[in-house]
């Protein structure tokens, strides 16, 4: 059998909005459309009551810029829709990004304003990957996000991301990895393990104790199968009838039993004292259901051991978009020197200026989200410097690639969110956890 390698599962160039080819056949036509320029892509704001948001995405943004080509049933169709005139397709079919790319590091924490990624090069060949950019960084740091808030509910108590059927099969795979970049344990989706190096878990669901005659002999062909140390679902039927077909099938040396319905702060601690009464004192207790932060949360006194998330992970808790932008900022004039540009429209006005943003601390703690623009030295007493190199003359930093990069990225977030004072991490609703300055 032919092996699947990560180009044929390529995204195509045209998964892009229209507009971006556009306006690079304005520009080549006009004369600007090779002007060096620079454009950012940030958040102007974190979600209702949200206090910081968690930078994920760049490492499959990366590997995708290095896809990015029009193949020639690309260009055919685009020829056949005249979306361009015939020079700019000539253009598109020798694409090659040639620039450079700066960003926060993947798994780094994100305020309003925070240039989390700066791609500078040809107006036309940056502009033309802002569907991309946006696409892979507002979703990826949508579930990121919402991930760490679970991560801090948890306490310690590891959690498995679970929900490949509640979202797109490729952007189920998406969310595995920004959850595990954001600190879960584990995923479901077996792609994600290949594909991204992340550990895989699970065992059983409904149908399989459905197609035995009796829950018991189901727990046994699936102990017989997997050992002792599986996980048991114990709620098809009676959680006590079922806690107890499940020590009788793999005995007091069993895993864990999994609980996925019902009123689970009162049931969990129901089935941790029959599972010590039964002698199944090491076995222990997985929860799904439907689980959120502030569920999670809601459960820290309870004997749970671990958790499983789906629909809420999957879809950002309520803010599946991380609502980024990608904007132009900076151009070269024809004097040769860099023009600041900006919106000024109400309620979207954006800050000029090529940046430097440091995140600004104190014993350790920060304090500040500081963004210096027009790109001044800065003393290294300000703080950490937040942007790394990323891409240079077109070709990526391999470190932050494939499963490598996923690790140094779910390391960098544990870092990141060490230095953030303990009221940073309330799931209450209040402001962001760091204000911006603009110095």
């Amino acid at each position: 059998m032919q092996s699947v390698t990560r180009l044929d599962r390529v995204t195509s160039s045209l998964l892009t909005d229209r507009y971006e080819l556009t306006m690079i056949d304005a520009a080549l036509r006009d004369g600007r459309g090779h002007e060096r320029s620079v454009f950012e892509l940030f958040a102007r704001r974190l979600p209702t009551g949200r206090r910081y948001g968690v930078v994920a995405g760049t490492g499959r943004f990366l590997e995708l810029l290095q896809e990015f080509r029009f193949s020639g049933d690309d260009l055919a169709f685009l020829k056949r829709e005249r979306v361009v005139h015939d020079d700019t397709l000539d253009w598109l079919e020798g694409y090659r990004f040639s620039g450079d790319v700066r960003g926060y590091a993947e798994g780094e924490l994100y305020f309003p304003g925070s240039p989390i990624l700066v791609v500078e090069g040809g107006f036309a060949e940056a502009v033309v990957l802002e569907t991309l950019a946006l696409s892979v960084f507002n979703y990826d740091s949508a579930v990121a996000s919402a991930a760490a808030r679970m991560v801090q509910a948890a306490e310690g108590r590891p959690l498995s991301e679970m929900g490949s059927r509640r979202t797109g099969e490729r952007s189920a795979i998406a969310a595995a990895r920004a959850a595990y970049i954001a600190g879960f344990a584990a995923t479901s989706n077996l792609e994600a393990g290949r594909e991204w190096g992340i550990p895989t878990m699970g065992t059983a669901a409904h149908a399989f104790t459905l197609l035995y005659e009796n829950e018991r002999d189901a727990f046994r062909a699936q102990v017989a199968a997997m050992g002792a140390g599986t996980t048991l679902l114990v709620d098809t039927y009676d959680i006590p009838t079922g806690v107890e077909n499940a020590v009788a099938a793999a005995g007091t040396q069993l895993g864990a039993v999994r609980i996925d319905s019902g009123d689970l702060g009162i049931i969990v601690d129901q089935v941790r004292a029959q599972l010590d009464r039964l002698g199944a004192t090491n076995t222990r207790i997985v929860v799904t259901n439907d689980l959120d932060e502030h569920a999670i949360a809601g459960l820290r006194s309870a004997a749970v051991d671990s958790y499983g998330v789906g629909t809420s992970l999957v879809t950002g808790s309520g803010a599946p978009a991380a609502g980024m932008v990608y904007k132009l900022v900076a151009h070269l004039g024809d004097d040769g020197g860099w023009l600041q540009v900006g919106k000024t429209s109400e309620g979207k006005a954006t800050v000029g200026g090529r940046k430097q943003p440091v995140r600004a601390l104190h014993d350790g703690a920060a304090t500040g989200e500081d963004i210096y623009v027009e790109d001044p030295p800065i003393d290294a007493a300000a703080g950490r410097p937040l942007l790394v190199d990323l891409v240079r003359g077109g070709e990526a930093d391999a470190t932050r690639l494939g499963h490598d990069g996923v690790l140094r990225a779910r390391a960098h977030h544990a870092a990141a969110i060490a230095e953030l004072p303990v009221e940073a991490l309330s799931l209450a609703r209040g402001e962001p956890a760091l204000p911006t300055r603009y110095l």
